[in-house]
């Protein structure tokens, strides 16, 4: 089961610059995580699919959904999104998911020429939760920088948590700590 899983994750990366805008790859201490996104950000619209392995055996893949647009921040550059973010997640005895509802915004820096910072924050109550759990909280923060025109290096945050749908309501981190990663455009 465990090597179907790895096969199956390295042909999804192996097809993904065939369809994707940008492929994403992130660590923690403790994970790995893949995203797809498949529309550049002059697109208005965003659709991407992520997998995160976690040590234990968890697993948790997404998918996102947003409508897209370039912006201002003050007189910053900014691409943000509105939508959802689909989460499901499996663990030894315990599994579940939810629908998180909120967006994401890259805030570019002119006067430091490929220096932005970034984030994205998911909300799901417990009428968008279900399995196992009872509501969801995703947040990533990060800052990045462009090394070359179709590659950039980052260092952030990255914090999702469920409340479990049992007595008691305990909370666990899905996934949570300080990541690194490197993103390439398609």
């Amino acid at each position: 089961m465990r090597i179907t899983r790895i096969s199956a994750l390295a042909l999804s990366l192996a097809t993904a610059p065939v369809m994707a805008a940008d492929l994403d790859l992130s660590l923690t201490n403790d994970s790995v995580k893949g995203q797809v996104n498949f529309f550049g950000t002059q697109e208005e619209l965003q659709l991407g699919a992520g997998y995160t392995y976690r040590e234990g055996s968890r697993h948790i893949g997404n998918v996102d959904f947003h409508a897209q647009g370039r912006t201002a921040l003050g007189n910053l550059p900014t691409t943000a999104g509105i939508g959802m973010r689909g989460i499901a997640w499996d663990d030894d005895q315990v599994d579940g998911g939810a629908i998180g509802l909120g967006g994401f915004a890259t805030v570019n820096i002119p006067d430091v020429p490929g220096l932005s910072f970034g984030g994205n924050l998911h909300y799901a109550p417990s009428i968008l939760s279900f399995g196992d759990s009872d509501d969801m909280t995703s947040l990533e923060l990060r800052g990045s920088y462009r090394v070359i025109r179709n590659a950039e290096v980052f260092l952030g945050y990255r914090y999702l948590n469920t409340e479990l749908d049992f007595a008691g309501n305990p909370d666990i981190n899905l996934d949570e700590g300080v990541l690194a990663g490197m993103k390439i455009f398609f």
